[in-house]
């Protein structure tokens, strides 16, 4: 598959790019941010996957969270996708949390968003193989998120045993079935049946999880969407009923915001790298 490099930039010894290829799986033009670390002009590495949250591009991250500094101490690739698929032909919907800019990363069934609207399968199946076709990567995969994102990386771990050493998050959308933001998603993009609703809903999955892989949590208690839309009590309680991994961290005085993400990006891309490296 053809890729359009469209951004070229020095950073931390490295190299921060954007790259541009038509989708298959989303019926669209697609961009990606990826940050190759000093290390990966001499060896294959492992990756990261970072997916972003509402009204976001594969920009917000690698403009704001300052993670590419971390990602060359510790010799980790840094993937990361757009939030939803993009053109004048893609389905598109009034406000910031529906349509274009809030895929929320599930493969929807319900006109008109059937037709392009598969974010899941792009990011756990279409991109990883791009990736792994065309960079200096190994097979070791980690995922990360903030808030749809956030809720996007748990759902596709979880979804996927094996395939991911690690996992993490910043103030994520833990229950979108029991949350304004996916309910609504969830509805136009699911349709009105909420049973099918429980594949795309973290609290939901870790229930039947077949891997207890780890779930790291960085939660602001200023977030001022943290009682409406994140709601973290329902996955603790999840967690400790069946028995899954969590370390859920409440950070005083933090807000939803890029500033909360810049202060602890070192700390997650740390305990991914810790994952990533083969013993």
């Amino acid at each position: 598959m053809k890729l359009e490099r469209i951004e070229h930039r020095a950073c931390f010894g490295g190299w921060q790019d954007v790259y541009r290829h038509e989708s298959r799986t989303l019926g669209c033009s697609m961009n990606f941010a990826v940050y190759l670390p000093p290390q990966a002009a001499s060896r294959k590495l492992p990756v990261l996957y970072w997916l972003s949250g509402l009204t976001c591009t594969e920009q917000n991250f690698i403009t704001k969270a300052g993670a590419q500094r971390y990602a060359a101490e510790h010799g980790v690739v840094l993937v990361v996708p757009d939030t939803s698929p993009r053109g004048g032909e893609v389905a598109d919907a009034e406000g910031y949390d529906l349509g274009k800019g809030a895929g929320f990363y599930l493969n929807a069934t319900q006109s008109p968003w059937s037709g392009h609207y598969r974010m899941y399968d792009y990011v756990a199946s279409e991109l990883p193989a791009l990736i792994e076709a065309h960079f200096p990567i190994t097979d070791a995969r980690a995922i990360s998120g903030h808030s749809m994102g956030g809720h996007g990386a748990l759902i596709t771990a979880l979804k996927n045993p094996g395939r991911y050493r690690s996992v993490s998050a910043f103030s994520p959308i833990v229950a979108p079935s029991q949350a304004p933001w996916g309910q609504k998603a969830f509805a136009a993009y699911l349709g009105d049946d909420r049973a099918t609703w429980k594949a795309w809903d973290a609290v939901a999955l870790i229930a039947q999880a077949e891997e207890r892989l780890p779930l790291l949590i960085d939660q602001g208690d200023a977030d001022e969407f943290l009682a409406n839309q994140l709601k973290p009590e329902l996955l603790r309680e999840a967690c400790e009923k069946a028995g899954h991994p969590l370390q859920l961290r409440m950070r005083p005085g933090y807000d939803h915001s890029y500033y909360f993400i810049s202060s602890f990006i070192g700390e997650h891309i740390a305990y991914h790298a810790a994952a990533l490296v083969d013993q």
